[in-house]
């Protein structure tokens, strides 16, 4: 079987490796701040390297989830020199596409190659290998590396060549975050018109606008779970960033994206930087922008 490796077992890895383990691959993965996710694979069964050469040195596969393109790069950085001919790296992260060409074009020319495999789901579908996976391989690396992937995901989609899985994966965030900044501005509007967040769930919820984002997004502005969608208002506006660079990049307009982007920089800014800040809880800073208060 294809040896794994895995760098990244944060809130989406963690469950993603767990089920590559628990399909019978032999997996090597690394720590980095928090150690539990790592003892809690190696206690299944995994191995943990010492540093990234090690794990590259062990690996014909190497997935990668992290913050975006920047740490990818790093990443990709330290593992190149020490990985096996032949070897690929799957980057799950939301990256630039303009980036991962360029990493794939670095890898090819050493005898390897680089597929984008993006992540939609939250860590319970990761834990339980729900994940939909928007998947840039060319045909001949998509047949070598579908198997791996089926292990931690439900739908898979070929989309393309490398760095097309990122492309949608943009788009695919624009939508959602389109949501979280149109709900946040609508709820806001609901309590200062006197309506109540109550009373636009009742009719929002059920009807035609209703959808998967909204349940979830819900479960914070309603419920006030502050872990009903844990994605971070941070990585909200780097996604949105990264957007705006590709619609640049092929002289599209995208002045919706630009005011999606800037309602997250505006939360992000005002003191919603934090690890356990939340893209559902846009909604309070929308409203604290405004000078409603919420109940």
């Amino acid at each position: 079987m294809e040896r794994i490796g895995f760098v990244g077992t944060g809130l989406m890895g963690h469950g993603m490796a767990a089920n590559i383990l628990a399909a019978g691959y032999p997996l090597t993965v690394i720590a980095h701040r928090n150690r539990a996710p790592v003892e809690d694979l190696v206690a299944k069964g995994a191995t943990e390297a010492a540093d990234l050469a090690e794990l590259a040195a062990a690996s014909d596969i190497v997935h990668i989830c992290a913050p975006g393109s920047p740490q990818v790069e790093a990443i990709v950085d330290a593992l190149i020199d020490h990985l096996p001919a032949g070897a690929v790296v799957i980057d799950c992260s939301t990256s630039n596409p303009v980036s991962t060409e360029a990493l794939a074009a670095r890898l090819e020319a050493r005898g390897m190659a680089m597929a984008d495999a993006p992540l939609g789901g939250t860590p319970v579908q990761a834990a339980a290998g729900e994940l939909a996976a928007m998947v840039g391989a060319s045909d001949a690396l998509f047949a070598r590396i579908e198997p791996v992937i089926a292990t931690w995901a439900g739908p898979i989609a070929r989309v393309g060549p490398t760095g097309a899985g990122h492309k949608m994966k943009l788009l695919n965030n624009f939508l959602a975050m389109g949501y979280g900044a149109i709900y946040a501005e609508a709820l806001a509007l609901a309590e200062r018109t006197g309506l109540g967040t109550e009373t636009f769930d009742r009719v929002i919820s059920g009807s035609r606008l209703d959808c998967g984002f909204y349940q979830t997004f819900r479960g914070y502005a309603v419920d006030g779970n502050r872990e009903a969608h844990k994605f971070t208002l941070t990585n909200a506006l780097k996604d949105m960033t990264y957007l705006a660079a590709m619609a640049g990049g092929v002289q599209v307009a995208n002045p919706v994206g630009a005011a999606v982007r800037n309602s997250y920089a505006l939360a992000v800014n005002t003191g919603g930087g934090g690890a356990e800040d939340y893209v559902p809880h846009l909604v309070d800073f929308v409203a604290r922008a405004n000078g409603v208060a919420r109940g």
